[in-house]
């Protein structure tokens, strides 16, 4: 396996960011919460309205990171062989083989996530929590890397199907994207008008080079005071009041990575409490459950994960921290 340094993985990581950043007009800080998603060996799920970029960035970072690249149009009538593939008798040798679905690719666009039925949702939650799939009692497995780039629409309930908890769970984060700014807006209006073709992404990097760099988070330190930082945002969530349901213990570990990642871009091997508060949010707050009479109040769980921020104690400032390193 292909190794790099923290100095090489963190240059690797500005090299996929600024060639995304020719493509993707004014959405940096999208784009890097994508990409420690990718670091951190995990699914990303992208809450927002229509027309906002959603698919562009899934398949720019397909190409950019030179991976193969799988997507599903989600739909009511969408069965689970429609995602996994299934068997089919090869008229050659009269012999049953498998043939490999959408899913099989290194980066996976499920559009409109919430549009697919239970047996289908549970196919993708399989793929997503033991990359592979089951199908004719066999279980075959995904490709390395296997990421799952999930869209919602937040507005649209009409033919939707509420995800489970259990596989909002196995998203490492949920993120918003958000309007342009009237500047960047601009600026790409008037690239169409005047006819400029958009640019189209190169690869910088390949599926071994992503292999590369996520081993590269196991060199960031973490000292306890930060461990008990998210532990303690973790547990200030289950004795929420306003909460059914608290975040998970997958919650937690996805921070500790997410904030492993945010630090490595940062050219630092070491994690301070601002990498976790900065990914608290997007890490947690997918993963909660209001109780119904705040539900009934328009409180949102974004809202609530940013109060528990507020509220927890901060370790120690960044000299005492880089002390404390293990």
């Amino acid at each position: 396996m292909r190794t790099v340094n923290l100095a090489e993985a963190r240059a690797w990581g500005e090299s996929v960011l600024g060639e995304l950043a020719t493509v993707v007009v004014g959405k940096r800080d999208a784009l890097e919460m994508v990409l420690l998603g990718i670091l951190a060996d995990g699914h990303v799920l992208i809450e927002d309205l229509p027309g906002l970029g959603k698919t562009l960035i899934a398949s720019s970072f397909a190409t950019v990171l030179g991976l193969e690249f799988g997507r599903v149009q989600f739909t009511p009538d969408l069965l689970p062989a429609d995602i996994t593939g299934g068997p089919y008798l090869d008229p050659t040798d009269n012999r049953l083989r498998f043939r490999p679905g959408p899913l099989f690719a290194n980066l996976v666009l499920a559009d409109e996530i919430n549009r697919a039925p239970a047996k289908t949702q549970a196919a993708l939650l399989e793929a997503m929590a033991e990359q592979q799939v089951t199908a004719d009692g066999t279980a075959h497995r995904l490709p390395d890397p296997f990421v799952v780039l999930a869209t919602e629409n937040p507005i649209e309930s009409e033919g939707t199907y509420p995800l489970p908890e259990a596989q909002l769970d196995r998203f490492l984060l949920r993120l918003r994207i958000g309007y342009l700014s009237v500047d960047d807006e601009l600026e790409l209006l008037d690239a169409r008008a005047t006819h400029r073709r958009p640019q189209r992404p190169r690869p910088v990097t390949d599926a071994a080079g992503v292999l590369a760099a996520r081993a590269t988070l196991g060199g960031v330190e973490v000292g306890r005071d930060v461990l008990g930082y998210i532990v303690a945002l973790v547990d200030a969530t289950r004795r929420h009041p306003q909460l059914a349901v608290g975040a998970s213990t997958r919650g937690g570990l996805a921070l500790l990575g997410l904030a492993r990642g945010r630090a490595l871009l940062a050219g630092r091997d070491y994690v301070l409490p601002d990498d976790v508060k900065a990914l608290a949010v997007p890490a947690l707050a997918h993963r909660l459950v209001l109780r119904p009479e705040v539900w009934a109040r328009d409180i949102d769980t974004d809202q609530i994960v940013a109060e528990v921020v507020v509220a927890t104690p901060v370790p120690g400032g960044p000299a005492e921290l880089a002390q404390a390193r293990p």
